[in-house]
């Protein structure tokens, strides 16, 4: 059983690690052409180009912008999970049927249609970003928070408030160590719509926001060489692997 985990965990490494070996042998390449196996020549003009063209503000505007929304869709999440689970809520079907919604629309005619609502509301382009991508993260804290909430035993809750604990230190204390793993993966996906959006960003944000996937996207046109693409795209995905990896021992440490 422990080979196997172990075979497991090698396996799931080598899926992350492998597709990034070519963006990094990229990412340091000053010349690299055909037939040569390896770069000719090494050396870091990616990494010089990607910082002319704003890489180091995009990353920051990225993790803002990530760790917003994580911080929103998390608790609202979870709150929409623990009732759904418990059947708190009138209608439940319908109501989830709603939130699941943005997963079965088009982004694009909903980040448009909802573009159009902020723009008569009024709403700052930012701000506006930010309660879509909200929206778009939804989904996915709920219903990562209501299995987590379906599989968690009330009964403890119960004996601590029977114990004399408050309803704060019963969260505290009690049901949020139980559910630290869900929440951590629920906040791990919300944050990945928010690091990796581009659809919303470049259509509410109207060139206010420049993130690292338009970044990328904008190099990748044909306006940034190469090894300038590769040394972005590095960037943009070691932050969520680095991520899924604390992820993970949260969620082992959990199961202890």
């Amino acid at each position: 059983m422990l080979a196997a985990s172990r075979a497991g965990r090698a396996l799931l490494a080598l899926w992350l690690v492998l597709p990034l070996l070519p963006l990094l042998l990229w990412a340091f390449a000053d010349r690299w052409t055909f037939p040569a196996v390896l770069p000719q020549e090494w050396g870091t003009r990616g990494a010089e180009e990607a910082l002319a063209a704003g890489a180091g503000g995009a990353f920051l505007t990225s993790t803002l912008l990530g760790a917003v929304v994580a911080l929103l869709a998390t608790p609202l999440g979870a709150m929409a999970g623990r009732a759904l689970a418990a059947r708190q809520v009138p209608g439940g079907t319908a109501v989830l049927a709603v939130l699941l919604s943005p997963l079965a629309l088009p982004p694009f005619a909903v980040a448009l249609g909802l573009d159009v609502l902020l723009l008569r509301l009024g709403i700052p382009a930012a701000a506006g970003v930010v309660v879509l991508l909200v929206v778009a993260a939804l989904p996915y804290t709920t219903l990562t928070m209501r299995a987590a909430y379906a599989a968690h035993d009330r009964g403890f809750e119960d004996e601590a408030r029977v114990l004399g604990a408050t309803r704060w230190q019963t969260v505290r204390s009690v049901q949020l160590p139980l559910v630290a793993p869900a929440l951590a993966g629920a906040a791990f996906l919300a944050f990945l719509v928010g690091w990796s959006d581009y659809i919303v960003t470049v259509l509410v944000g109207g060139g206010r926001l420049t993130t690292l996937p338009l970044l990328v996207a904008s190099a990748a046109s044909a306006t940034g060489s190469d090894a300038q693409v590769a040394t972005l795209s590095l960037t943009s995905v070691l932050p969520p692997v680095a991520l899924l990896l604390i992820v993970g021992a949260l969620g082992r440490r959990g199961r202890r």
